[in-house]
């Protein structure tokens, strides 16, 4: 069953809810799940590089890593993002693997969130790789399957095992466009559904990179979908219901729903609202 995760702006914080079967013994002991706690440090290098230092309050103000700062406190995983051609240094394979590489070697747990882009992709905008092929859903389904198993291949070529793989970053509106654009909001649900199909096709060509990339080798990450507006329970119910009906993926293909959630983004934004999704989607699926 996927756990749930709710990223609040560069924290991570993990909410799983266990559920159990009814056909199934109740378990007399429980298993807690690991509980990601962790920043996203994807553009800790290039501020070192601009001479960014960082002081220890707790430590006399000595100047130290950051993350060493930061696993002080708790921290235990680090999330690092990956564009796929940029300009060089700008998250390329190369730089994410590199930061992978440091961090790792000190313990922690690497979270790789795909951007599926050459540079930034957000609700408001998932642009297609400019190398990749746009002539059909199913050429660039193979581009994108291609790019996941290789991209894998390269992170254990390079001594790091991935803990946990977000196929897509905040991707409400689909990724990939125009060919994977989704709007939630279309109409009759049967509509909705159609919408998403070549979203669907496109993510599920993705998971099958993981897959190729385990069967070649790679020990296997949790896979996340990652949605944002998590306080919304309406929208995530529909967006699941239109992404599962295409009959292009099943709920079993990922191990995490992530759900982004900022708090400044209006007064309907609370945690409150988050903890009614997060039940709700637990419930459901």
């Amino acid at each position: 069953m996927p756990s749930l995760l709710s990223i609040a702006s560069t924290a991570l914080v993990c909410l799983s809810t266990a559920i159990a079967s009814p056909a199934k013994p109740v378990q007399t002991q429980a298993v807690d799940p690991f509980f990601y706690k962790g920043f996203d440090l994807s553009s800790l290098h290039i501020l070192e590089l601009g001479n960014v230092t960082y002081k220890d309050t707790a430590k006399g103000n000595a100047t130290r890593p950051a993350e060493d700062i930061l696993g002080d406190g708790g921290m235990n995983t680090v999330r690092l993002r990956i564009w796929v051609n940029p300009e060089p240094g700008q998250y390329d394979l190369a730089y994410t693997l590199s930061q992978a590489q440091r961090f790792s070697k000190k313990g922690y747990r690497i979270y790789l969130d795909f951007h599926f882009s050459d540079t930034w992709a957000d609700p408001n905008k998932q642009y297609t790789p400019a190398a990749w092929t746009t002539s059909s859903v199913s050429a660039l389904a193979s581009d994108l399957r291609h790019y996941v198993k290789t991209t894998l291949l390269a992170f254990k070529a390079g001594g790091v095992d991935l803990s946990l793989v977000s196929l897509g970053n905040e991707i409400r509106h689909g990724m990939l466009w125009p060919t994977g654009y989704v709007d939630v909001d279309t109409s009759p649900t049967s509509a909705r559904i159609a919408n998403f199909t070549s979203l669907a096709s496109l993510w599920s060509s993705a998971r099958k990179g993981v897959d190729d990339a385990v069967k070649a080798g790679v020990k296997k990450p949790s896979v996340m979908i990652h949605i944002d507006d998590g306080w919304n329970k309406t929208l995530q119910l529909d967006w699941f219901e239109a992404f599962t009906g295409s009959g292009k993926v099943k709920t079993s293909d990922w191990d995490v729903f992530g759900f982004s959630f900022y708090p400044f983004y209006g007064t309907e934004a609370t945690l409150e609202n988050l903890k009614d999704t997060l039940d709700a989607v637990a419930t459901k699926y």
